[in-house]
């Protein structure tokens, strides 16, 4: 085996065929040790990549929904996503690593089972553990489903309130609503960052099915009054993957 099938590969997707745009974050990953190209959701088969990088800006070629496309599908939705704000130049703005995604209306089996696959649900039966839902609406398919693992489910309805709960119940697990009412589930990711109790929790996003054009729309402006002014450089890229690794 060459080196190069050797190495493990990371698509770089919303991008189309823009290599000018490509060409920073590809660097930066290939100075990680990935081999990266650059993909449609057409060109999935039965060979997977490691990962995928998604850029969610509003420069994206229809970023999220490629990101609709690959959770609805049960072939592509376990290939991990890092969404990514790349500028009309292709600099890298921000970097929004979700533990994973999770479409509505939820599948409880495979719940259960990504939960499973990722450890979560190792000490259920130790420890009294809650699980945060943020949504406006509640979802309480979602909180059933969690509650059938042997979590206890925390309701919050809106982004200050999830904050204001975190900080003081420390929540196991965190599910996100991809847009609440006064921010979108990552400004709110952005947040916990702030607080060194709930930093690391493991945030699961949800999204629904199928998003209208102004909604995907208003997604992406949301994501872009988080981004830095400063472009992320690539040791802090590659520092940030070696912790994730």
């Amino acid at each position: 085996m060459s080196d190069t099938e050797r190495q493990p590969e990371i698509w770089l997707m919303g991008l189309g065929c823009e290599e000018e745009r490509s060409a920073t974050v590809r660097a930066y990953l290939q100075h990680a040790g990935y081999r990266v190209v650059c993909r449609a959701i057409a060109e999935f088969g039965d060979v997977k990549p490691l990962g995928a990088v998604l850029d969610v800006s509003p420069f994206a070629n229809d970023g999220w929904g490629i990101l609709l496309d690959l959770k609805g599908n049960p072939a592509t939705r376990d290939v991990p996503v890092l969404p990514v704000y790349l500028s009309q130049e292709g600099k890298v703005g921000g970097i929004f690593p979700v533990a994973g995604f999770f479409t509505l209306p939820i599948d409880p089996d495979y719940l259960m089972k990504k939960l499973t696959v990722l450890g979560l649900t190792d000490d259920v039966d130790t420890w009294d553990l809650q699980v945060m839902v943020v949504s406006k609406r509640g979802e309480e398919n979602v909180a059933k489903a969690i509650t059938s693992l042997g979590f206890e489910v925390v309701n919050a309805y809106t982004g200050k309130e999830a904050v204001a709960l975190a900080t003081t119940g420390r929540p196991y697990l965190v599910f996100c609503s991809v847009m609440l009412p006064d921010m979108s589930a990552f400004e709110l990711m952005e947040r916990f960052r702030l607080f060194p109790q709930v930093r690391n929790v493991p945030f699961f996003v949800m999204v629904k099915d199928a998003m209208k054009d102004g909604e995907r729309i208003a997604l992406s402006r949301q994501v872009e009054h988080l981004v830095r002014k400063k472009e992320i450089s690539r040791d802090e890229f590659v520092a940030y993957l070696r912790r994730r690794g």
